[in-house]
């Protein structure tokens, strides 16, 4: 028997939505080494999602790869019944895609094209995708879990044009997971992971002083990985976990507490 048979999400299917690089491959991937088959989406980079899939086969574990646009009803209505014809069941849902306003030719949109950005991808495709979620999740034998993504500042608000975008939608992501906590209980469980300062691609775009300057600020004196966030989420979706339903989990070092 190898680790991942073994694991706390042995048995289980998850999917990981928007799984092609980032914070996204790296639950996917943790979910693997978990024991869990892993159905993973992406939008548009194909190669990213196939690295992906291919590191978690590597792992001895099943993957099942589909393109989707979190910003479109119709595809999040296919995904549930597909990741079920490919795994055989659906036990974990994770909302982990997420619109770029920051890093390419992203960052130079003007700041209501970011926040209608936000709005379709991070707020209206979380709302729809965990509605089409807990419909699948409610008719597995077991129920299911349910994690979506905010973010550690919501809490305490941050200074800037950016910042407001991102309180304003990840705010709602948090709020609207603990009302659908409460609607979809007991069959299906439904946590927030909330990431702070973490090292992924508009990290490597700050400069050595801005990126020290976080560091120093923060309680545990570095950045977070992806792999950190990871872990949060394969505990949220274990029986570790069991009893925990409509919470925020702070990955951030302490900087909100």
């Amino acid at each position: 028997m190898s680790d991942a048979d073994a694991g706390p999400l042995a048995g289980r299917a998850v999917l990981v939505t928007g799984a092609s690089s980032g914070i996204g491959r790296a639950i996917a991937i943790g979910a693997a080494r978990a024991g869990a088959d892993v159905a993973l989406t992406y939008r548009a980079s194909v190669a990213g999602a196939r690295e992906t899939e291919a590191r978690i086969c590597a792992l001895g574990r099943r993957a099942a790869t589909f393109q989707l646009d979190i910003s479109d009803e119709s595809a999040i209505a296919r995904i549930g019944p597909a990741v079920c014809d490919s795994l055989g069941r659906l036990d974990v849902w994770i909302n982990n895609a997420g619109a770029d306003i920051l890093t390419g030719d992203a960052a130079s949109l003007s700041d209501i094209e970011k926040m209608d950005r936000l709005l379709a991808v991070d707020l209206r495709g979380t709302i729809v995708a965990s509605w089409r979620a807990a419909e699948v999740l409610a008719t597995q034998p077991d129920g299911g879990v349910i994690i979506n993504m905010s973010w550690d500042h919501v809490l305490t608000g941050m200074p800037g044009t950016n910042p407001q975008l991102f309180a304003a939608v990840k705010g709602g992501v948090l709020a609207f997971s603990k009302s659908l906590a409460r609607s979809v209980a007991p069959r299906v469980r439904v946590n927030v992971l909330a990431p702070g300062w973490i090292e992924t691609s508009f990290a490597s775009d700050l400069d050595h002083d801005r990126r020290t300057a976080v560091a120093e600020s923060t309680p545990l004196a570095r950045w977070g990985t992806p792999d950190d966030v990871a872990a949060a989420a394969v505990f949220l979706a274990s029986p570790a976990a069991a009893f925990i339903t409509g919470q925020a989990l702070l990955v951030g070092g302490g900087v909100v507490m």
